[in-house]
């Protein structure tokens, strides 16, 4: 133990010396905290992306385009990528000067985008115009478009590059296209207006958010097949405010988790049963999720109550909530 961190020692300081020694063991503290990682938030209505330790205190805020909603980071984990409805671009985030680097022009009112495995293009749903788009990120070239059904959202890559599947709200659909050939090679009805998709049970399996009909869809990638519909029930609520949206997959794949929008809570599911284990209450419109690299912490952002939860996957606990900007929509984690 060194004289500076001995109790004995610090008692005899004097007031000066001995603040000076607790302000250096809280700037420590601040800094191991911050070699944890980073949580950033999008938020909708202030035009931002707020910048939280892994303990949900707030650290900073990055201005960046207007209406900043879906984010992913660049496959160096140097940049964040920001999908932005209302200025038509996806911004460019330098994450080590903290500020929106540039942006790239996208198509009318862009929703939700993945990246291929290189990292170096971004499909995206371009939901005004009913189209995927693919942009390369250096240049900012549009390089092709694929017509979808009615406003599509939910977009997701397979890990080999050579699939992409889009969810269209109206059409009540999963697009299935082959992106070499550049076209829709397969539609899968699943519920009413499916929003997101997540890959499980090593890629077998393609879950996706129905809505409008407060159910989870699984589906077979082989056949297509869907292979259950799970329904969701909260007590004390109207089924019509059971409207799942956002869903993360836990690290080691067993645990689904999914916002159930206003029904102001999180659904934890069994991969392999498809059954609900638990629900947990959270703020008002659970709405984006992501789980933390270590499977200990859940994070949800609360559109309507402007907050993020962290909720403790272990004991199935919320243990904290804090505010998150104004209509809080996605949520990216950097270990």
């Amino acid at each position: 133990m060194s004289e500076t961190s001995n109790p004995f020692f610090t008692r005899g300081l004097k007031p000066f010396a001995r603040t000076l020694a607790m302000a250096l063991g809280v700037a420590a503290f601040s800094q191991a905290a911050m070699a944890e990682g980073r949580v950033y938030v999008s938020s909708e209505k202030d035009n931002k992306v707020y910048v939280f330790d892994v303990a949900g205190e707030r650290v900073g805020a990055i201005d960046v385009c207007k209406r900043p909603r879906h984010m992913m980071l660049s496959k160096s984990g140097s940049e964040l990528y920001v999908c932005c409805g209302d200025s038509n671009a996806l911004g460019v985030v330098d994450l080590a000067k903290g500020k929106l680097a540039r942006t790239v022009e996208l198509g009318d009112s862009p929703e939700i985008f993945d990246l291929s495995p290189d990292g170096k293009t971004a499909y995206v749903s371009i939901e005004e115009e009913n189209v995927m788009g693919a942009y390369d990120i250096a240049s900012g070239e549009d390089l092709f478009e694929i017509k979808t059904g009615g406003e599509p959202e939910g977009v997701l890559l397979t890990p080999d590059g050579k699939t992409a599947y889009v969810t269209s709200e109206v059409a009540n659909l999963i697009h299935v296209i082959d992106v070499e050939a550049k076209k829709v090679v397969k539609n899968v009805k699943v519920g009413k207006r499916p929003r997101r998709f997540v890959l499980a049970a090593g890629g077998a399996e393609l879950w996706v958010t129905n809505e409008l009909d407060g159910t989870v869809s699984v589906v077979d990638t082989k056949d297509y097949k869907e292979l259950k519909r799970i329904k969701f029930e909260v007590k004390g609520m109207r089924q019509t405010d059971i409207t799942p949206v956002g869903m993360t997959i836990s690290p080691d794949g067993k645990t689904m988790w999914v916002g159930l929008g206003r029904a102001n809570h999180v659904a934890e599911i069994d991969v392999a049963t498809r059954e609900v284990r638990r629900q947990i209450l959270v703020g008002k419109r659970a709405w984006g999720l992501a789980q933390h690299p270590d499977g200990k912490t859940l994070y949800v952002t609360n559109g309507l109550s402007d907050d993020m939860t962290l909720i403790d996957t272990a004991t199935g606990k919320s243990v904290k909530t804090v505010g998150a900007g104004r209509v809080p929509h996605s949520i990216v984690i950097k270990p």
